[in-house]
């Protein structure tokens, strides 16, 4: 199945100030983030950002936030993303069947969205270089759970270039000095 640029769109889980420090290889994990969210606005892919608790674990960090300066932040207590019925409403008023989902923690918030995403007939696709948690083994069996329900593993680069279709493409040379 090849995931369509017009039928995408983007879910940013809770990448925030009070835990992202505490995230296995969160310095890889940043760059990889920044590279793929760079990549998805030359795209014109629309953002979804999420907060969980924001008062209690902090704001997206500042690299983050000033890529994504005029996203609204949603602000959520559950751990899926879905079950805030702000977030879920432009998920659907978007109308775009693929969610490319990035964040953490990979076995709590990330996996519970996207098992909602599946059980709302939406199609995750899984950034798995853009999402980890404090313990990389919470991050493998959240990846394999995933797959196993139906979300579409990918990396940052591979879809970038997947929605890109082609080195004619006038984006390309950009999107290219982003994954370098």
């Amino acid at each position: 199945m090849r995931i369509d640029l017009q039928q995408t769109q983007a879910l940013v889980v809770d990448i925030q100030e009070k835990i992202f420090p505490h995230i296995s290889n969160n310095e890889l994990l940043l760059k990889n983030t920044l590279k793929l969210i760079k990549g998805l606005k030359i795209l014109q892919v629309p953002f979804i950002l999420n907060e969980q608790y924001p008062q209690g674990i902090g704001y997206t960090i500042e690299p983050i936030k000033e890529l994504l300066k005029n996203e609204i932040a949603y602000e959520k207590f559950t751990f899926s993303c879905c079950k805030t019925d702000t977030t879920m409403n432009v998920i659907k008023q978007n109308k775009k069947k693929f969610v490319i989902v990035f964040g953490i923690e990979a076995h709590v918030c990330v996996l519970q969205s996207v098992l909602d995403l599946l059980e709302h007939g939406f199609i995750p696709v899984l950034v798995t270089d853009c999402i980890n948690s404090r313990n990389s083994n919470d991050k493998t069996v959240a990846i394999q759970r995933m797959i196993q329900a139906g979300a579409i593993p990918t990396t940052y680069e591979s879809i970038l270039f997947e929605l890109c279709l082609s080195s004619k493409n006038e984006i390309f040379k950009e999107l290219s000095a982003v994954v370098k």
